[in-house]
């Protein structure tokens, strides 16, 4: 495997991923974006999008519209997964530690339903409510609470590449199965897929374009959580621009 970028290409020069100025790959590699979807806003559809899609798709969710669906975190992957959920018709709860998140996850994402998972009565009180959670928070944290909140045969997702350990209780469940499962990204064939499930539906993500010369303060915010939802590079200069 050579990565598209912090790689060596076969030919003994770097490979530089999206800072690249001319990229020739094998056409079993290429994806088409379709031409309603602008290019920024395309672009983390292939890492965040692409995440959360291939985990739906690998627990049936596509073809099974009514479920109630919990998201775990409301960031870059998050917004996403609210978006899908909806797009195939599920009723969509958004779980999130802040309170400031369900401003933004009800009036701006149209999500259906916000749980404080600090609240404990909010917890308790949607105990065996949800069909299928999707995990997408990073930061070290257990699954016990949300597992509580699926029912009987439930199951809960876990997507990306966690940076912390996540803490699975050792004791067994009382009420009934219910499913773990990871997921990381999916194939070429489903960001296919998804761009054109995503072309159809216009789903987009929710970004912030950022100039080369503004990528300090880009990071800094990011390592805050000040952003909504993605930071895009825009390195040709211009808005969309398309290949």
């Amino acid at each position: 495997m050579r990565p598209v970028y912090n790689s060596i290409h076969w030919d003994g020069t770097p490979t530089y991923g999206g800072y690249s100025t001319i990229l020739v790959t094998d056409h079993r590699y290429v994806v088409h974006i379709p031409e309603s979807l602008p290019m920024d806003r395309a672009t983390p559809l292939m890492g965040a999008g692409l995440t959360v899609y291939t985990a739906m798709k690998h627990s049936n969710l596509f073809d099974s519209p009514g479920k109630r669906m919990g998201v775990i975190g409301l960031g870059g992957v998050g917004h996403m997964a609210i978006k899908f959920g909806k797009a195939f018709g599920h009723r969509v709860t958004v779980i999130s530690t802040s309170p400031s998140k369900q401003k933004d996850a009800k009036d701006k994402l149209g999500a259906h339903d916000f749980i404080l998972s600090t609240h404990l009565k909010q917890m308790q009180r949607n105990r065996r409510s949800l069909d299928f959670i999707i995990d997408t928070v990073s930061a070290k944290h257990s699954l016990g609470p949300y597992l509580e909140l699926l029912k009987v045969n439930g199951i809960i997702s876990i997507v990306g590449e966690p940076a912390q350990p996540i803490e699975v209780p050792a004791t067994p469940l009382i009420y009934g199965k219910k499913v773990v499962r990871g997921s990381i990204i999916g194939s070429v064939k489903e960001i296919q897929e998804m761009m054109n499930f995503c072309g159809k539906h216009n789903i987009l993500a929710d970004i912030e374009l950022v100039s080369t010369d503004q990528i300090n303060e880009a990071f800094d915010r990011l390592s805050k959580n000040d952003v909504k939802f993605r930071f895009v590079l825009n390195v040709a200069g211009h808005q969309s621009s398309r290949l």
